[in-house]
């Protein structure tokens, strides 16, 4: 009985120190201690892991997806990414790698990627942005998706260690058109976007800072049209979208906004993709445009979209985003 009682007693000692270990790690947690705190209260969150959240945006329940790359080390800050789907579609079917490879991306380059998901006319499915002219319920319905997408960072933050300084927005279509929209109203958090196949159909713009702006767009684009408006028969109500701005306005928009000088210089020419770049702008920003001959509405190196239509293999949009946000400065 004695030696029962002596064991007892060793196996309380080591619990007491351990727990007291752990509050005062608790107490005095900063830098990596506290990453890896944090990590202990999401057990889902490993290297390599995709997991889903809700949070609460104005009293609404929204949901996002996150990926952590393999290479994710808590005590390290990571560059994060927002994906923002197309207008009809959700973050289950942008963060399918056999569609949009954004996670592979991750993956190799190392950055975090959340995929939110918009406002559905059906669940959380059919799901729309409001860009500010378009699209759908979220437009009508006056959803602020700024304050979403803010809520999600802010979320991650608290979950993971985040470079607050290389926070990007990427997104397709009418997620492309969010993604000018918080260039223009959260340029505080953002340090660049990427917007592929959706213009810049914002109804104000006065950003707190120039920001770099990357624009991907097919020539043949038959749903947002290269030089204006809304493909003939590419939506079944052409009341839920709008008369789209042309890529070129797009441009010269952001390019007077940055304050950019000079002519653009081509930084990638090949068959049936050019990039050329506005540098010179104000605070280090720099506006790029990448345009692919064919590929119609579609992310480029991707997979074949839902109606079909071949996306350019000319560029890969993933490679061509990942090197426009390596090159550009981080947010102090």
């Amino acid at each position: 009985m004695p030696r029962l009682l002596d064991r007892h007693a060793l196996r309380c000692a080591i619990g007491l120190i351990a727990i007291a270990g752990l509050l005062s790690a608790k107490a005095h947690a900063d830098g990596p201690l506290r990453e890896f705190l944090k990590q202990r209260r999401n057990p889902a969150a490993t290297a390599g892991s995709t997991s889903e959240h809700s949070i609460d945006v104005g009293g609404t329940a929204r949901r996002y997806l996150v990926h952590l790359p393999a290479s994710y080390n808590p005590a390290r800050p990571t560059p994060l990414i927002l994906a923002f789907h197309g207008g009809g579609g959700d973050m289950q079917h942008i963060a399918k790698d056999e569609h949009y490879g954004i996670v592979g991306k991750s993956d190799r380059a190392g950055f975090i990627v959340a995929f939110p998901n918009g406002t559905g006319a059906l669940g959380d499915k059919l799901a729309t942005w409001n860009a500010g002219a378009c699209c759908g319920k979220a437009r009508d319905a006056r959803v602020d998706d700024v304050a979403f997408a803010r809520t999600v960072v802010a979320d991650l933050q608290r979950r993971y260690a985040v470079d607050a300084g290389r926070i990007f927005a990427i997104g397709m279509s009418n997620g492309g058109m969010l993604s000018h929209r918080l260039a223009c109203e959260a340029s505080d958090l953002f340090a660049g976007i990427a917007a592929v196949a959706g213009t810049d159909n914002t109804l104000s713009c006065a950003p707190a800072r120039p920001i770099s702006i990357l624009h991907i767009h097919a020539r043949n684009d038959d749903h947002v049209l290269f030089e204006g408006g809304a493909g003939p028969g590419a939506f079944r109500d052409e009341s839920k979208v709008t008369q789209f701005v042309s890529v070129p306005q797009t441009i010269s928009n952001w390019v007077a906004r940055n304050q950019c000088s000079g002519t653009p210089r081509a930084v990638l020419v090949r068959a049936g993709a050019r990039c050329e770049v506005h540098e010179g702008c104000k605070g280090g920003a720099k506006v790029e445009l990448c345009v692919t001959e064919d590929g119609k509405h579609s992310w480029p190196g991707g997979g074949a979209t839902r109606s079909g239509q071949q996306p350019s293999q000319a560029i890969i949009a993933n490679d061509v985003i990942w090197d426009f946000f390596l090159s550009i400065p981080p947010l102090p």
